[in-house]
Order: structure tokens, then sequence, then C-alpha cells
């Protein structure tokens, strides 16, 4: 179970049965090298910061200034990365770009983002501003265009000169969806005193806002008055129209044409080389952007770590305090040491003589002297006391975070509690493939298991969904939960609904019989290992597996709440909780093991007596637990021989038990509130003249009070648990038949679904036959992944969540710790946009 691994100045203890121990730490970090520090720091990701300014408005503290100008630079970040997105320029990868402890940039480099950032932003506005106005321009003279060409076509006809109709017209451009609206609204309006012409433009014409391509069609409307004209104008503009003036005379026209091709012509140039130059500006941003964000992110991540510091400004000192591994306090004390060393200058360097590097720096990390003899600055660090409670930190890897995530998903553990993610890796995979068992199924799921962990390394860098993210993160449970169903699968005997003779059959049928007789096996032997494949379509074959899974399902229970209570008992010997063990664990341990640990070693007695072999019917053990309980000394079926009289004293414990549970704690509890009150009483005594005189104290009544009311809230509090813990034995055994339930109704679903597709393929034959089972199997296949795997998979793995949270969880974990988030790069980099 446990692990060691060699650390700076020490062993690395493990963190994953129980949390690490932690120690709170206390920082003097001088002005100067506040920034080294805050480098190695995050590089190292060990030291969880708290608020040591709470009082004080976020607005108000030390480096608001700093983080406010870090802002605008995410914000000229986003600007860039939409820039490149509208233009498909992707983001090039920085091979420097690393969370581990490089070089720290200066100050002056910072300063030469935040004003490279500014000169780029104005930059790139101004040329996405000139781009949207030559396209807008564009926009314009190709819709003049197409109206020009409309009105050759029209005017073109002399019977259709404005002239001679001495009417006046309005003409544009409008989308192709809204001209027939056009037409309607101004047919009503105008009461059919118009001429309304129109033309389908082939080409969609780029809209610059939107940066969209809509298809449109020209039109002119003629009709007689300027007020009518106006409406016209009013109404076409409400529905997006773009008017344009236009010359009744030809030769007006073909200069027009002539001028704005022209124009045309010229704009393009242009804007291909505002395209270039504004592609080739976004192009050498790419290569840069990625390491300017890492930085800046870092740079921020910094400075709102240093908020919550106290400053001491005559000492020119911050003063930080924060929650650290105790294992890990060594390390700590090296990367400071190197940070402050002269001969690091600002960088990470990697000492090959840790014991030198770290012995100087003594227990408390005090200021060391360089190889010159002269003294320097370096970060102090001090142990403090505390009562307050650690955050609860596990050392966890790619295989155990999946796991460590379920448990959390319930409650943070306590810290130095047992961690139920411990167990959580064997458990349930395993009661997630009791309910699951089916070596296709299971093969299925160890497939897709296995390509996700195969594959780890190219989905991690890909952009997941919530549930491909779902999948990869509980990529190792998965395949657990597969493999673990190949092994139940076997034990059941179950491939798709179909049994596999993997051994000789303990039964043998008669071997003359007539169709339709009802004919039964005799028994020859035993079969190996797992369900004898002869049950498979008896009439009593869904009899027997119901039997066998029930009892299965309880004795499985059983032991898993019983494995999981004895992590109570390890809970109280690390805390040295004498009290819990005597009051609280024993007699709950005796409790359950008198009830249900005999009910299933009743089970397992019964399934090992021959009941055939002796000529004697074997007994309800439903019946028997119910008797013993409402007939104590009275058995109607004996299962041994005395029987009644153990049942009798198991009774005789149980009932023992429950006093037991109520007042043990409790009045021990009582007995040390009234030896504290004693103590207290006496303290308030004084000498006065050689004598004892004892001084009234106007509390004491409410003292009194007060330890009577927290003897009331001690003892409410125990009811309530002997309640809770009396009645979840009975509730959370039967909540373990779900094992039975789920799969019996998973084997009876795969079975109907096969005989309704599949199994009606193989009576056909010919190509009707070949045809009808590929489609058959196509339909089993589908159906099978989909609603199975699937659905009956995910149904599976909530109940084996139901009985870990529920049923396991609660005989040992309270769940009341924090998690430990100590300030990191990595983390803060893992928020970027």
């Amino acid at each position: 179970m446990e692990s060691t691994q060699i650390a700076l100045g020490g062993q690395e203890e493990e963190a994953i049965f129980r949390s690490a121990e932690m120690s709170l730490i206390q920082l003097f970090i001088p002005l100067e090298t506040a920034r080294e520090t805050m480098y190695t720091l995050g590089s190292l990701g060990l030291v969880q910061f708290r608020d040591l300014n709470k009082k004080v408005n976020s607005f108000q503290r030390s480096f608001v200034k700093e983080i406010r100008r870090l802002d605008e630079i995410e914000r000229q970040y986003r600007f860039f990365r939409t820039q490149l997105d509208d233009y498909d320029i992707p983001l090039i990868e920085n091979p420097f770009r690393n969370t581990g402890m490089d070089n720290i940039p200066k100050t002056s480099d910072v300063d030469d983002y935040v004003e490279n950032a500014k000169i780029l932003e104005q930059r790139i506005t101004q040329l996405i501003e000139s781009l949207k106005t030559l396209e807008l321009r564009k926009k314009t003279l190709v819709q003049q265009r197409y109206m020009l060409a409309t009105a050759e076509e029209f005017f073109a006809d002399d019977s259709n000169s404005g002239d001679q109709l001495n009417v006046e017209f309005v003409a544009g451009i409008i989308p192709q969806e809204k001209i027939v609206i056009l037409e309607r609204i101004l047919w009503r309006t105008l009461r059919g005193n118009l001429l309304f012409k129109t033309h389908e433009i082939i080409e969609p014409i780029y809209e610059p806002e939107s940066k969209t391509s809509v298809r449109k069609s020209t039109f002119i409307v003629l009709s007689h008055g300027a007020i009518l004209l106006n409406k016209i104008r009013k109404i076409a503009e409400s529905l997006d129209a773009d008017l344009y003036d236009l010359e009744y005379a030809e030769p007006a026209r073909s200069e027009a044409m002539v001028s704005i091709n022209s124009q045309l012509a010229d704009i393009d140039a242009v804007l291909d080389t505002t395209n270039l130059t504004l592609q080739a500006e976004l192009t050498a941003l790419s290569q840069e952007l990625l390491s300017w964000n890492t930085i800046i992110m870092k740079e921020k991540s910094i400075y709102q770590s240093l908020n919550l510091f106290n400053y001491d400004r005559s000492r020119k000192i911050l003063v930080a305090e924060g929650w650290a591994p105790t294992a890990d306090l060594p390390a700590l004390r090296h990367h400071l040491f190197q940070v402050n060393s002269p001969s690091s200058n600002g960088a990470y360097q990697d000492y090959e003589d840790e014991d030198d590097s770290t012995s100087s720096l003594g227990s408390s990390g005090a200021a060391s002297r360089s190889a010159e003899g002269d003294s320097e600055i370096t970060t102090i660090i001090n142990i403090l006391s505390t009562t307050k409670q650690p955050p609860t930190y596990h050392r966890l890897n790619q295989f155990t975070s999946g796991f460590q995530a379920i448990c959390d998903a319930y409650g943070v553990p306590t810290y130095r509690e047992v961690n139920p993610g411990l167990p959580t890796i064997v458990t349930f995979p395993f009661m997630f493939a009791i309910m699951f068992g089916d070596l296709g199924h299971g093969f299925i799921l160890t497939l897709i298991g296995l390509a996700i962990v195969l594959n780890q390394k190219s989905l991690s860098e890909m952009k997941r969904g919530d549930i491909l993210d779902m999948a990869y993160s509980g990529r190792y449970i998965v395949l657990l939960m597969g493999v673990c169903s190949l092994y139940t699968g076997f034990l059941y005997n179950d491939i798709f609904s179909l049994s596999m003779t993997w051994f000789k059959s303990g039964w043998k049928w008669p071997e003359n019989f007539k169709k339709g007789d009802l004919i039964e096996a005799r028994q020859i032997g035993v079969y190996p290992i797992g369900i004898d494949p002869i049950w498979h379509g008896t009439e009593n074959g869904l009899l027997f597996l119901n039997s066998y899974k029930m009892k299965l399902s309880i004795v499985m229970g059983y032991l898993h709440m019983l494995y999981s209570y004895m992590f109570s008992l390890v809970n109280f010997v690390h805390f040295d909780s004498i009290i819990d063990i005597f009051g609280n664990f024993i007699p709950g341990f005796l409790f359950m093991n008198s009830i249900f640990g005999y009910l299933s070693v009743l089970i397992i007695y019964k399934w090992c007596v021959d009941w055939i072999a002796i000529e004697k019917p074997a007994p309800s053990l439903l019946n028997t637990l119910i008797s013993m309980f409402l007939s104590p000394g009275t058995v109607d079926e004996e299962l041994y021989s005395g029987q009644a009289p153990l049942q009798v004293f198991f009774l005789i414990i149980a009932l023992i038990c429950v006093p037991c549970l109520l007042f043990l704690k409790p009045l021990y509890l009582k007995r040390q509130i009234d030896k504290k009150a004693a103590y207290e009483a006496l303290t308030t005594d004084v000498v006065e003249n050689g004598h004892a005189v004892h001084i009234e104290n106007d509390d004491d009544d409410e003292e009194a009070g007060g330890h009577s009311e927290e003897f009331g809230d001690i003892m409410i509090h125990q009811v309530i648990h002997t309640i809770e813990f009396c009645l979840n034995c009975v509730s959370h055994t039967a909540s373990y038949l779900r094992l039975w339930a789920l799969s019996l109704a998973h084997a009876q679903l795969s079975q109907v679904l096969w005989s309704m597709t599949l199994a009606n393929s193989f009576g056909m034959t010919g190509i009707f036959g070949v045809v009808m089972t590929v489609i058959l199997f196509t339909m089993w296949f589908v159906l099978t992944c989909a609603v199975l795997v699937a659905m009956e998979g995910t149904s599976a793995m909530l109940h084996s969540l139901r009985l870990h949270w529920v049923e396991s969880m609660s005989k040992f974990f309270e769940g009341e710790g924090y998690a430990y988030q100590p300030f990191s790069f990595k983390t803060a980099l893992s928020s970027e946009l």
C-alpha cells in the first residue's frame, strides 16, 4: 500500500490511503525578491496561501494597479485571438512554453509586452477598420453596377422611359427573401398605383457587417407624386433595402458604369494589399501570442497571490501564510534558497549537492551567506502551530485521479481520515460488473476503455465535448469496468445472452424422451467454475438464478459494508479516539454481525449442504430470520443442530449493543465535561489571609447551563447516530439487492433482444436469408451498443455509485474537509481562454 519516493531532503510520504500531512507555514519575503520567489512557488505548486487581508476591500489592496494593467493585456489577447480565428490562422505552440521552472522574465520584458500589445492593437484595429470601409465601398459599387444593369434592361425600351410616362421612380437592392413582402406592402399601400420591376442577382453579395454573403434582388418602382415616392422609400428602407439614384439617359448610365468599374479595380487592388498586410501581422502575432499570454497569466496569478499577503512597509517585507505538505518542506526550502542565491541571477539552477544547499538554511530557512561571506536577502520560512483544520491533499496520478473524483464529488475527505478513493479502485468496477456481467458486453466496454487509454495523448490535445471529456477523465474506470465484467460474465456464463460450454456439464439429460415430455436432468458431477450451461433455456433456470443472485448480493453487500466499517476503526485508532472504539465501533460491529453477519454465514452454509443427499428440504432463510426476532428460541425448520440457543444468544448481543451505542459515549463525555467544570471552578478560588476564598461568579449559572446544553447536544447527536446505524443495517443490506435485480434485468433484456432480432434470421435460407441476416445483425448490434452497453451500463454505473456513496462511505466517511488548492502556474494556465 505504501509507496516511497526520494524527495529533496527526505522521503515523500504516500498520500492515497489517507491525506498527506500538512504544515501551516509563514513566509517572510523581501520585497526585492518577491517576484522571483513567487515564480518559484508557482512553478513548484506546493503552497496554498491564506488570505490575510479578508477585511480589506479588493480594490484597496497593494497590487490592484498591476492587476488592472494585466487585465487590459488579457482583453487585448482575446481581441487578437478573435481576429486569428476570423482569418483561420492557427496559434503556433511555443516549444518553450511550459509551467516548469524556466527563466524568469524581466520586468522590462513585461513592460515591452504591454507596450507592444497596445501598438499592435492600434495597428490591427486600423487595418480592420480600413478593410471594413473598403469592403463597404466595394459593396456599394457592386450594387450600383447591378442596379445600372437592371436600369439598362428596363429603360432600353422607349415605352418605359420616365419622360414619356411622366412618372418618377425609386430604385434599389433588397434581400431576396424580402422582395415579395415589399411588393405586397407597396401594392396595398399605393392601391395598385405603381409599376414594379424586379431582377434577381445571380451571385450573392458580401455583407461586411455580418461577414456573410446574401442573395439579393434589384427593383424599380414607378409611381406618381412626391408623397407616394417618399412612402415607397420609407417602406423599402424599413425592409433593409439600399436605394440608388439613376439617370434616364443612356449616355449617363454608360459613363457611370465605366466609372464604377474603374473604382472597383482600384478598390480590389487596395483590398488585396490591406488583406495581405493584416494577415502578415496576424501570422507574425500567432507565433508569439501563446508565449506572451503564458507570461501575462503567470504575472497576473503572482500579483493576485501577493494581494493575499500582509505588507510590512517599515521593513519592506511581505508576510504570507499558507499550507504546504510537510514532506515537501525540504524541497521548498531548497528551491527558495536557489532563487535567492547570488549565482542564480533571477534564473533557476539545479544543485548537485542538495544536502549542502538546504542545510545552510537551518530549521527555519533563515538567511544564509554566499560563498564570499556576504549576507544575502533570502525568504524565511517558519512552521506555525495551529488548531485550524488543514486542507486535504492526496497524491494522485492518471490512474487514481478518476476514482478519487468519484468520491470527491460526494464530499472531500476530512483531513487525515481514511480516503475512500483507494478501495473504490477495486470495489466500484466490481460492483458494476456484478450488475453488468456479460462476456460480450464486457468485451465491448473493454475495447472502448482500451481505445481511450491507448489514444489518451491525442485525445488530451483535442477539444472535447462534455461527454467525451467525461469518458476521457474516467478512461481507466471504463477499462476496469469492462475487465471486471468479463470476469463476472465468465462466472455467469453469459455471452450476449447465450451460454458457452467451457467444461463438462455436471448434469445429464435422459437419453430417451418424446417431444413435449417434461424431463429432468440427473446430476453426475459439479461444474468446475461458474454457472453450468445446462441451466440456460430450462423452465426452472430463472428460479435457480433468482435464488443464487439474490443470496450472492446479500453476501457481497455484507462484505462490502463490513470492509468499509473496519475503516472507522482505523480512523478511531489514528485519531486516538478510545471512546469511539468502545462506544461506537465495538457495539456497532457486534450488532451488525450478530444479525447480518449471521445471515451471510447461513447463506454460505446452505450452499455447502447437499440437501438432496440428506433427503431434507432446504429451510427458508427469510423465515428463519423473521422467526429469530418474532419467536426467539423457536426454529420451525432447523438448519443445523443447536440453532435455537445460538440465535437467542445473537439476539441478546444485538439488544445489548443498542443501549451501549446510546449511552457509553455520551456518559463518558459528560464525565469529561464535569471534570473540566470542576477544574474551572477550582481555579476561581484565591487565597486571602492564608484561607481559600471562593469568588462568586455571576456567570456560574450560565456556564452550568452551557455545559448542560453541550451534553444535550451530544446526547441528541448520539441518539440520531444510533437510530440511523440500526436502521441502516437493515435498509443498506436490502439496498444491495439491486445487484441481483439489475443483473437479472440485464440478462433478460439481452435474451429478449437476441430472440427478437438475430435469432429470427437463422431459420432463413437463400439470398433472402443472407440479406435478412445482415439487416437483423445490424439491428441487433446497434441496439446492443446503444441500449445494453450505453444505457444499461450507465444505469449499473449509477447504482454502483450509490452503493459507494450511501451504503459504503456512510460507515466511516465524514467528508468535512476542503480540497488542497496550491498556488500553481499549471492551475492558472488551465483557465486560459
